[in-house]
């Protein structure tokens, strides 16, 4: 194979983090753009990372007596109009199939958005008594939500991947424990594989999921001075049972309506993970979810090829139990480092003949791009405990961003210039819709992300109308 020029990134995440997210992306070999406007192509490595992100959470929710089905991707439109509420969060976001052929369909049938209205159907034949509750399902699939102006690969797609869990219950204090249970298990993953720390809380009533009675989300920092939500929580109450006549009869056999939850993680989270974990070189990968975890780059000289790849696969075979790849393609050590450097692989090893004659590597590691020369005979503890603590460097790394990027706002005058300088908000609100909607005009886009649950013991004046303030809140411009 004759050498090819490198090309990596030409600008930096700081001066214009738009082209650099858009750059990366696609020299890193994550996603291309495809002919459907709105929609991409996950790439392999890509895929890879999502595929462990679904491995990761599966076993979560299997640990949890959850189960895996699959409810099709068409929603007859009578079944998505039931929940009036429901209905109208997601209207302007519904692919419509209209047409069989050239013969018109006899009822509209919508692109799954979500699929409460589809399975609940099904909920309704299958819950008669208390014995079949709790009726804990998830499923892994894509779902299609249209509206929206302007498409970011990962972040913001017409169509993404996600499980969804729907889970029903004879009680509301049930419910609710598995809906706060779900929020925590997704804040635990994203710190412990993600390393991404992030502010959990309660959605207000005009933020939360269209049908739902609350929502529990997980909102980021992103470096644009932007928030992001992550995985949510959302305790429906007896909303769709109602719309749908999801009933049972209790141990008295009284007939009696279920309580219910939904909950979701998405192919966003690898676009949040690109964002604030990249830098300048491309992309930065925590060891949990990185697909190849340590890259060995054999140095290659003349008449010592042989001696060098030697040694190269032994080092590979001392690292058995990682995720390794030895890069004996034909360019040049530098082309490699770089494209490993780009692909963001938390480890790479260099060796060649010096070193075989000091019986040593060179090992770098991605989150800093330190070097250290190690002993051969130390290497595979020396990396295990470098994953760790790359992992642990990595997370909190996210956290102190993420913390000197939050400030206090005691005035609307104070908040508005937070905003203007692309910080997250912490300030108190009286829970009146009008300062709401009033905070997020006047600041044009600041919003309220949520009511974090950790409140302060302490209150002050809402921040816009200066009445008392029932809660602190997270306000910010966000995705």
């Amino acid at each position: 194979m004759s050498e090819v020029e490198f090309k990596g990134l030409t600008v930096k995440k700081e001066e214009d983090f738009s082209e650099w997210y858009t750059q990366l992306i696609q020299k890193a070999d994550l996603a291309d753009y495809s002919v459907v406007s709105g929609c991409i192509v996950f790439k392999p490595y890509s895929y890879a990372i999502w595929e462990k992100i679904v491995q990761i959470v599966d076993k979560q929710l299997k640990a949890r007596g959850i189960k895996n089905a699959y409810f099709p991707l068409f929603i007859p439109e009578r079944l998505l109009t039931k929940e009036k509420t429901h209905i109208e969060g997601f209207s302007p976001e519904v692919a419509w199939v209209t047409h069989a052929g050239n013969t018109k369909l006899e009822e509209r049938l919508a692109v799954r958005p979500t699929s409460e209205t589809i399975m609940y159907d099904s909920y309704a034949k299958w819950i008669r008594s208390w014995r079949d509750l709790p009726l804990k399902l998830n499923q892994w699939n894509s779902v299609v939500r249209w509206e929206f102006k302007h498409p970011v690969p990962f972040l913001r797609t017409r169509e993404f991947l996600w499980n969804e869990g729907h889970t029903a219950f004879a009680t509301k204090e049930e419910a609710e424990v598995e809906c706060n249970d779900i929020l925590n298990m997704y804040c635990t993953i994203l710190k412990e594989y993600f390393a991404l720390h992030s502010s959990l809380g309660k959605k207000t009533e005009k933020e939360k999921f269209a049908g739902a009675e609350y929502t529990l989300s997980c909102e980021m920092f992103m470096p644009n001075g932007k928030s992001i939500q992550g995985p949510d929580s959302h305790h429906d109450g007896q909303n769709f049972a109602k719309a749908f006549d999801i009933t049972f009869l209790d141990k008295e056999g009284k007939k009696q309506y279920v309580w219910q939850n939904t909950w979701a993680i998405t192919t966003r989270m690898i676009g949040v993970l690109i964002a604030v974990h990249g830098d300048n070189k491309g992309l930065v990968l925590p060891p949990e979810l990185a697909p190849t975890q340590v890259v060995i780059v054999p140095i290659l000289f003349k008449n010592k090829e042989e001696l060098v790849m030697t040694a190269a696969k032994e080092i590979e075979k001392q690292l058995k139990g990682m995720s390794v790849y030895l890069d004996d393609r034909e360019y040049s050590p530098g082309w490699k480092f770089n494209e490993w450097e780009l692909k963001g692989v938390p480890v790479r090893i260099e060796i060649g003949p010096k070193d075989i004659e000091n019986n040593q590597v060179i090992v770098l590691r991605r989150d800093n791009n330190k070097k250290i020369a190690v002993k051969q005979k130390d290497l595979s503890k020396y990396i295990a405990l470098l994953l760790k603590d790359i992992q642990a460097s990595m997370l909190e790394n996210s956290k102190e961003v993420f913390t000197k990027n939050t400030v206090k706002a005691k005035d609307f005058p104070s908040l508005v210039k937070a905003i203007k300088n692309k910080k997250l908000v912490k300030a108190f609100w009286c829970e009146k819709r009008d300062c709401e909607d009033l905070i997020k005009y006047k600041t044009d886009g600041a919003k309220i992300l949520h009511i974090p649950l950790d409140q302060p013991k302490t209150k002050g004046p809402c921040v816009y109308c200066r009445h008392d303030g029932k809660v602190e809140v997270l306000i910010g411009k966000s995705y």
